[in-house]
């Protein structure tokens, strides 16, 4: 299975934290990183995402709605153990039952700091191997079966540039 870890695009200010918009500059990084992801997919041969989870919260939600029009064919849908308040072992258990499924081969993660660069460092096993998520951060791994140090890192781009390391 590959997954990508994204960290949603720069959010501005509210008065309750989950209803924070995406800035104008948010919107712009995670459109231009949507496309060079999208390319850097295919010039790799890895499969377009077929399923975009997200936490319920409106910057997460609109960061995979754009990533979404770039991928019409991917379902889109919330999941809880994607919430700032998400843990590890919550995304572990989620993407242990897609995985069972043996669909989708390729799945987004929308969340949040300190959760997404958390799955990162547990995933591959060598903290500190990709940077930590900035905005529109996002790192892309393949895995057999979701488990601490049994992932192999694919790449990783963070804005303004996106040009992909590894």
């Amino acid at each position: 299975m590959i997954v990508t870890i994204l960290r949603h695009g720069e959010a501005g200010a509210a008065a309750v934290d989950a209803e924070r918009e995406l800035t104008p500059a948010g919107i712009d990084d995670i459109s231009f990183g949507s496309h060079h992801f999208r390319d850097v997919c295919g010039l790799r041969g890895l499969p377009a995402p077929e399923l975009i989870l997200h936490s319920a919260w409106l910057r997460t939600t609109e960061t995979a709605d754009i990533l979404a029009r770039l991928f019409p064919q991917a379902q889109v849908q919330a999941d809880a153990a994607l919430l700032p308040s998400g843990r590890i072992a919550g995304v572990t258990q989620m993407l242990s039952l897609l995985e069972k499924s043996k669909t989708p081969s390729h799945v987004v993660l929308v969340s949040h700091q300190p959760l997404v660069s958390d799955l990162v460092d547990f995933y591959i096993g060598l903290p500190h191997s990709a940077p930590p998520l900035p905005p529109g951060g996002l790192v892309t791994v393949s895995m057999d079966v979701p488990a601490q140090s049994c992932a192999k890192l694919l790449f990783w781009a963070v804005p303004p540039e996106y040009e992909a390391g590894m």
